[in-house]
């Protein structure tokens, strides 16, 4: 019997903490920086964040997601067999014990389940649900806690109006099970390290100091200009693989960093925007998260329907970029 993996369940979690536009426009004023709601909507569509309380860290963000997805599943704890966490921003700086390994601890699994981070920046998500999916397909896996959190607010450099603005924090997570019936239809994946300087985290430790930019350093009009062309690419070839056109989306769901890049991928595929879900203007750019935060958030209105198409893709430091096409 073939085996195909599915999506059985989603949850997200946002900090308590939301900061406006108006609010952070205040927050920098006060350093002389001058922003407002207007320019930071106009450019990327976000009206809102969320930020992390200071003794909340990415491995507690998404053990909120995973329990919301894991209640929905219909699943305990233990009997995930493998958890796989996206993020760019985990708990510890030089990334071991790795956030996945913490969450399964938090979480009360103590059935030696496998577990390890994914590292790809904004593809995070994309890239973690390829390799659970693989692994259920193989036989190797059953059921599977894919999970993006991110802590964003933590290497934001506030005396950068171009980068401060526009991220956030949070986690999304989903339960991916084998089943009969299929439910990822396909993925597919890239990198360009060509491309790395354009989005980074240049920091580093040596001597037990911190050695570089502890900041995330952007060049907008690059990673803008590279998306709009990688996101069209990735979305025609998942459908390609699974045997799908375009007009047999459902639903799109790129990654909410921008609004402009967004609409237009939408465009791009021949998709009205009222068949793409958008929340990047309430938590601005969760990077790994944010694919996982806007699906669990279209499921649970409504909006996304068991035996529905939906198309993920998004784009990330390294350069990465990559999409998974699922049947709900």
């Amino acid at each position: 019997m073939t085996v195909y993996s599915k999506i059985i369940g989603t949850g997200s979690y946002l900090p308590q903490r939301r900061v406006s536009n108006h609010d952070l426009a205040a927050q920098l004023a006060a350093k002389g920086i001058e922003t407002s709601d207007e320019w930071i909507v106009s450019r990327s569509g976000i009206s809102a964040r969320h930020y992390a309380a200071d003794d909340e860290l990415a491995s507690d963000l998404a053990v909120h997601a995973g329990r919301a997805a894991l209640e929905m599943a219909g699943l305990h704890a233990e009997q995930i067999d493998l958890v796989i966490v996206a993020s760019s921003t985990p708990d510890f700086h030089g990334s071991f014990p790795s956030t996945a390994c913490i969450v399964q601890r938090k979480l009360g699994m103590h059935n030696n389940s496998a577990a390890f981070d994914v590292q790809a920046v904004c593809s995070g998500f994309v890239y973690a649900m390829s390799v659970a999916d693989a692994f259920i397909k193989s036989g190797a896996h059953r059921n599977v806690l894919v999970i993006g959190a991110e802590a964003f607010s933590r290497i934001l450099n506030f005396e950068d109006r171009t980068t401060c603005v526009l991220f956030g924090d949070g986690a999304g997570a989903v339960v991916l099970s084998a089943s009969a019936e299929p439910g990822i239809l396909a993925t597919k994946l890239h990198a360009d390290g060509r491309y790395g300087d354009i989005l980074s985290g240049p920091g580093g430790v040596s001597g037990g100091l911190l050695a570089g930019s502890a900041f995330l350093y952007m060049d907008g009009p690059a990673v803008f200009k590279l998306a709009v062309s990688v996101l069209e690419q990735v979305a025609k070839e998942v459908l390609d693989i699974a045997g799908l056109k375009q007009d047999q989306i459902d639903w799109l769901i790129p990654h909410q960093a921008n609004i402009r890049i967004m609409n237009s991928t939408a465009k791009k595929l021949g998709l009205p925007t009222e068949r793409m879900v958008v929340t990047v203007h309430e938590h601005g750019n969760t990077s790994a998260a944010s694919i996982p935060l806007a699906l669990d958030i279209a499921v649970r209105d409504g909006r996304i329907k068991p035996g529905q198409t939906v198309l993920m893709e998004g784009v990330g430091g390294g350069f990465t970029w990559g999409a998974v096409l699922a049947r709900m």
